[in-house]
C-alpha cells in the first residue's frame, strides 16, 4: 500500500471504496484463488487472484466494477481472475448495467500463459452496444492485455502514473534500435494526442473518478433505457443575446466554437469526449430541456474546421455510440470541405471520410443539423 500510495496512486480496494455509494457495494468470488501449482505458483495463492469484482450503486445507480490489485502478484491477470472479471461482465448485461474496470496491471500471468485475455475480448464485443463500458487505466497496461480497454467505449488515463503500449520501450529497442522512454510511448500525452485511443485525461485518480460518475450521469444504464433526464434548471425559451456576437459575419475569420456550444446547452455544461484528439472536430454530451444530447461540431480555430482523417474516425466513433445508446445527436457545421492535401489523400481520407458519413446516416437517433456559417463541398 505504501508503494502505491509514493507514486500517487490507489490502493483496488481504495478506488472501488471511493467511485460506490457508501455501503452500496457487494464483492463477487472474493475467496476465488487460482489454480496454478507450477513455477512455485502452489505457495502463492492470494484469495480474490489478484482483482476486485462486484456491483453497486453510484449516485443511487447500479453498476458493476472490477479493479485490478497491483499490489498482489503484480495485478497480473491469471485463469480464475480472468474469469472472475468475464462473469461480472456477463452479470452487467444481464443486469442491464454500465461496466467499469480500474486497470493496473503487470499483463498476462506468464506461470499460467497468455490465453486468459481472450475471455475479457469476448466479452467486451459481446457487451459491445449492449451496456456502457469504461476502462481507467491507473498504472501500466502493457501487451496484448491493451486490447481490453481499447474493446471499451472510453478511456480514462491520469497524468505521471497512466502508461499504455502494445510494445514497450525495451522491446522497441531490441526490435528496431528507436530509443524512447515509458511516458512518450504511451503516457496520457501520446495516447490523448497523438493516437486517440484515450478519451480523457486527469490530473489524479480522485479527478478520474468524480469525472467517470460525471460520464455515466449523461448515459442510460443500457440499450434498453433512455438516457437520464435531469431537471437542470435552465430555462429552454431563454433568448441569449450573447450568442449572436460569437461568430463573425466574415467567413474566413475563426472562432471558439466551444463558446456556441456553451451558450446552447443547459447550463453551459459541455462534457467534452476525445478534447486533445483530431481538435478540429469538437465531440461531448451536454443536456439541452434536461435530455442528454451528443454534440458533434467543427471547429474553426483548428484547420479551419475542415475535416480530415482523424476528425472523420472521431466523429464516426462517436456517432455510433449515440445510437447504440438512444442519445440525439446535434452537429453543429461551419466547414470549408475536407482538408485537402497529399497527405490525407494517402492517408485515406476517401476511406475515412466514408465512415464517418455512414455512422452519421446509419444513426437511427433524431438528429438536428445547424448550418452556423458554412458548409462546403463533401462536407455537406
Amino acid at each position: 500500500m505504501e508503494k502505491q500510495h509514493k507514486v500517487g496512486k490507489l490502493t483496488a480496494r481504495e478506488r472501488i471504496d471511493l467511485f460506490f455509494d457508501k455501503g452500496t457495494f457487494v464483492e463477487l468470488n472474493m475467496l476465488a484463488r487460482h489454480q496454478c501449482y507450477d513455477f512455485g505458483m502452489e505457495v502463492r495463492r492470494p484469495w480474490g487472484d489478484a482483482v476486485i469484482t462486484g456491483y453497486g450503486n453510484v449516485n443511487g445507480r447500479k453498476v458493476f466494477a472490477y479493479s485490478q490489485d497491483f499490489t498482489v502478484l503484480g495485478g497480473t491477470l491469471g485463469f480464475t481472475s480472468a474469469t472472475k472479471v468475464a462473469e461480472a461482465m456477463r452479470m452487467a448485461v444481464k443486469a442491464k448495467a454500465p461496466i467499469v474496470g480500474f486497470i493496473d496491471t503487470g499483463g498476462a500471468r506468464i506461470q499460467e500463459g497468455s490465453g486468459t485475455y481472450s475471455l475479457l475480448f469476448y466479452e467486451h464485443i459481446r457487451s459491445s452496444g449492449i451496456v456502457p463500458q469504461v476502462s481507467c487505466i491507473l498504472g501500466s497496461c502493457a501487451g496484448g492485455g491493451c486490447y481490453s480497454p481499447a474493446l471499451t467505449d472510453f478511456i480514462f488515463m491520469v497524468e505521471g502514473i497512466s502508461q499504455m503500449f502494445i510494445s514497450g520501450p525495451r522491446v522497441i529497442k531490441e526490435a528496431i534500435g528507436e530509443e524512447i522512454t515509458n511516458e512518450e510511448l504511451g503516457g496520457p500525452k501520446p495516447q490523448s494526442q497523438i493516437s486517440g485511443n484515450c478519451d480523457f485525461v486527469v490530473k489524479s485518480e480522485e479527478e478520474c473518478i468524480e469525472q467517470v460518475k460525471r460520464l455515466l450521469s449523461f448515459l442510460p444504464s443500457s440499450c434498453y433505457e433512455k438516457p437520464p433526464i435531469v431537471d437542470t434548471g435552465d430555462d429552454p425559451h431563454r433568448c441569449d443575446q450573447e450568442l449572436l456576437e460569437i461568430v463573425p459575419p466574415e467567413p474566413r475569420s475563426p472562432y471558439d466554437m466551444k463558446g456556441v456550444i456553451r451558450h446552447i446547452v443547459d447550463n453551459g455544461d459541455f462534457f467534452e469526449v476525445k478534447a486533445n484528439f483530431a481538435r478540429n472536430m469538437i465531440t461531448g454530451f451536454a443536456r439541452i430541456g434536461g435530455y442528454p444530447v451528443g454534440i458533434v461540431a467543427n471547429q474553426p480555430m483548428i484547420l479551419a474546421g475542415s475535416i480530415d482523417c482523424d476528425a472523420s474516425d472521431k466523429a464516426a466513433r462517436f456517432y455510433q455510440f449515440c445510437d447504440c445508446f438512444d442519445i440525439p445527436i446535434i452537429t453543429l457545421a461551419d466547414v470549408p470541405g475536407y482538408l485537402p492535401g497529399v497527405k490525407e489523400e494517402h492517408k485515406g481520407i476517401i476511406r475515412h471520410g466514408a465512415k464517418m458519413l455512414y455512422g452519421y446516416v446509419e444513426a437511427n437517433v433524431p438528429k438536428i443539423l445547424c448550418v452556423i456559417r458554412k458548409a462546403y463541398g463533401g462536407s455537406w
